[in-house]
């Protein structure tokens, strides 16, 4: 039986996509989007953040470092506040809070930085959750087997009872590598209803 409900949170609670937050910007130089992309989202450092190696200070520091003075401003406003505006993957903070009528005890385990925590409270359903595992402060990141271990040893959850759900399949695959049940989301609500909510108890 499902009794705790594991939410990814980029792509499966809001949009992440970095070729879409440099596109909201309206850059009308293609070469000028390849520079930011390049600099920010798709450069080392990004998902050294994750593992909590370094801060978006530092990361800013490095960007300018290779960035024309005329995209500083670009890339500061990417790095700070790339999840601005908010984009709610749709259906899913009804979910959230469906779970948690139900009884469910909900939580995220998701890969980001350590300012996750300044934009969490902006994210629809976030008031749901029981308890959270970000990455940067554990300095571990998914799908290593460690972040799912710490999870589920922080809030005593029996690995049988978890459905966790992300969008990337390595992810799903290490938690299931864990004991706990998985599901890659893309995008159908409907499906992970039937999943929560169609199990007898």
């Amino acid at each position: 039986m499902i009794r705790n409900v594991i939410f990814d949170m980029g792509n499966v609670l809001i949009r992440y996509d970095p070729v879409h937050f440099i596109q909201r910007e309206h850059i009308e130089s293609a070469g000028d989007r390849a520079l930011l992309l390049n600099a920010v989202f798709h450069s080392p450092e990004w998902p050294a953040m994750d593992r909590g190696d370094l801060d978006e200070a530092a990361l800013e520091k490095i960007a300018f470092s290779r960035l024309p003075q005329r995209l500083h401003a670009l890339a500061h406003r990417l790095i700070f506040a790339w999840e601005k505006p908010m984009e709610p993957i749709p259906g899913m903070a009804d979910f959230v809070r469906a779970c948690k009528a139900a009884g469910k005890r909900v939580y995220l385990l998701s890969n980001a930085s350590v300012r996750q925590p300044e934009y969490w409270p902006e994210i629809p359903g976030s008031e749901c959750f029981d308890g959270a595992v970000v990455s940067a402060f554990l300095r571990c990141v998914k799908p290593q087997r460690e972040i799912y271990e710490y999870l589920l040893e922080k809030y005593g959850l029996k690995a049988e009872e978890c459905l966790f759900i992300d969008d990337v399949p390595a992810n799903v695959e290490g938690a299931v590598g864990a004991g706990l049940r998985g599901v890659v989301f893309r995008g159908d609500v409907e499906a992970l209803r039937r999943i929560v909510f169609g199990e007898k108890e």
